[in-house]
């Protein structure tokens, strides 16, 4: 096997575990003890949060290791890539709507990597995937609120 393809191996096993905590949750907050049900919905966000950071800190590394990159993409794969962890950051301070905070970053987040992935060289599959992670963490984020509503 080629160097590439251990990396995007590796690289699609490492971003679907990444899921399993989201959707592990998701299922506590349905299914377990409403006792647990505070916890469970702050593990929720805590987890979103430090996947969004996650996302931002990709932009700082590859603006970085981009070698022919312009200056002005340099600039905003630098600003955006600090942007995700004030989103992050911010979403407790919004109580009830730091899910809807959360989610926004995360659609956020993809749009802005639609753009400059290609900018960095990133492959087109990588791209695909974050399409994908970003669904079902959308979904898993969607469904915490939903059966934290319903439940408690």
């Amino acid at each position: 096997m080629t160097t590439e393809h251990l990396n995007k191996r590796l690289t699609l096993q490492l971003g679907y575990a990444g899921l399993i905590p989201f959707l592990l949750l998701v299922f506590g907050v349905w299914l377990a003890d409403v006792s647990w049900l505070g916890d469970l919905v702050n593990a929720q966000l805590s987890y979103g949060m430090v996947i969004l950071c996650f996302l931002g800190g990709i932009h700082w590394g590859a603006a970085l290791l981009s070698g022919e990159i312009q200056e002005s993409e340099l600039r905003k794969g630098l600003i955006w890539g600090v942007t995700p962890s004030l989103i992050a950051w911010s979403a407790p301070l919004f109580g009830g709507f730091g899910f809807a905070v959360l989610i926004a970053g995360f659609v956020t987040a993809l749009q802005v990597d639609k753009q400059m992935y290609p900018v960095y060289g990133m492959p087109e599959w990588l791209l695909a995937l974050r399409k994908k992670l970003t669904m079902v963490v959308v979904l898993s984020l969607v469904l915490t609120v939903i059966g934290a509503y319903l439940r408690g």
